[in-house]
């Protein structure tokens, strides 16, 4: 068995499980509904595979797409857009890469070069940022308006439809429309879904927890206030009682005498008992 595994390896990911039974690659999470899904099942996308966003030309994805040059490679990727400076390029000598250097502003005019020379040469592109929700998803919709002629609310929908989890910031939304303006001198009016950002209001925080209905009160203490630690100790012997060195002798207190012998004249130790 393990022999036939090294010689049918799996012809997406490349590595060495029981893909025709469904077995779930111990490498990367591949796996296959059942031994006769093809490249050509319409509506499965795992996540393991990039998106295809136009037949056999542009596809979109992750980091984790590109990592995976055998996978790139089972799709006839050749080249890949990568649109986060900070993500690296791993196989320099195995695809062509062309990359973004601004990490705040999306280069559009920039990426749509790279992309238009990928479609005259009929090559294969895998565009991606981190995750292929935010960055490269703006690409391909900018792309998409420049080549295609669309709109922004079309070039969205298209996407979207595509690659559900695409969940575009309000900030990367707004270069689109900015770049939608420049490309036809308006921004589109129609009625096609735009996507929905999260507000965030100044207000506090609530987790949920509801209100006592009878609030606990805390029990008071009936006696006098707490005694700092700091105040001065009350006592009934006078203050001349606790007079040490030479002066008046010591007064006998509750029956128990203090006085004791006085230092010697010339300020020697006092002799201690031994015994």
């Amino acid at each position: 068995m393990r022999n036939r595994e090294r010689e049918n390896p799996c012809g997406i990911c490349g590595h060495y499980h029981k893909f025709e039974e469904g077995e779930v690659c111990g490498v990367c999470g591949h796996t296959t509904v059942t031994s006769a899904v093809s490249d050509k099942a319409a509506g499965v996308h795992l996540s393991a595979f990039p998106t295809e966003i136009l037949p056999h030309f542009l596809y979109l994805g992750s980091y984790d797409n590109a990592s995976r040059s055998e996978l790139l490679k089972s799709l006839g990727i050749s080249r890949v857009l990568n649109t986060v400076p900070s993500c690296q390029n791993l196989y320099k000598n195995s695809f062509t890469y062309h990359y973004l250097q601004d990490d705040k502003n999306l280069q559009f005019d920039d990426a749509n070069q790279f992309l238009e020379q990928c479609e005259r040469d009929k090559a294969r592109v895998l565009v991606h940022c981190m995750l292929g929700k935010n960055r490269s998803p703006a690409i391909v919709i900018a792309y998409l308006m420049k080549s295609r002629g669309w709109r922004l609310s079309q070039s969205y929908q298209w996407v979207k439809e595509r690659r559900p989890l695409v969940d575009l910031t309000e900030g990367v939304y707004n270069q689109l429309q900015q770049y939608e303006e420049t490309i036809f001198g308006s921004r589109d009016g129609s009625n096609f879904p735009l996507p929905v950002f999260a507000s965030f209001s100044s207000q506090s925080v609530s987790f949920d927890y509801s209100k006592a209905s009878n609030p606990v009160s805390f029990p008071t203490s009936s006696g006098s206030a707490a005694v700092s630690i700091f105040s001065q100790p009350v006592t009934n012997a006078p203050t001349q009682e606790f007079t040490f060195g030479v002066g008046q002798p010591l007064q006998n207190i509750g029956g128990v005498s203090l006085t004791g012998n006085s230092p010697s004249s010339n300020c020697g130790d006092i002799s201690m008992d031994s015994s």
